[in-house]
């Protein structure tokens, strides 16, 4: 039987629908996605894409440390953009936050986000 533990922080942004921020099953977390949304006014923070990558690492970041890790133990990211063309941006704002050797990763383009949002992620975690 797995051991499977439901992970909640008010340091990320509270679950905006029937979802928790992330599940553990032994050692392995799976992130939810997340938006860029400040954790205390659960308002969209930033209207540039760079202000809003950065929210989402920032909130990523607090759901890994209540999972026990951080982003650096992240082995799977996923991040949909609204635009394509902010894939360069996330490329550099993902090298100040990680190190080699990076996680796996896919970048999918999307028609729209919750709340209007740029970009979102969700990863898979193992600690």
């Amino acid at each position: 039987m797995p051991n499977k533990a439901i992970i909640d922080t008010a340091n990320a942004p509270a679950a905006i629908g029937t979802y928790s921020q992330a599940v553990k099953v032994n050692n392995t977390v799976y992130l939810s996605g997340q938006i860029p949304l400040d954790a205390d006014s659960m308002e969209l923070v930033g209207e540039d894409a760079g202000e809003q990558i950065e929210q989402v690492f920032k909130n990523l970041s607090a759901v890994c440390a209540a999972s026990g890790g951080g982003l650096g133990d992240i082995v799977k990211l996923n991040i949909y953009l609204t635009d394509l063309g902010n894939f360069a941006r996330v490329n550099e704002i993902m090298a100040t936050h990680f190190n080699e050797p990076y996680p796996a990763r896919a970048a999918i383009g999307v028609s729209e986000l919750p709340r209007g949002a740029l970009v979102e992620m969700d990863a898979v975690m193992v600690v």
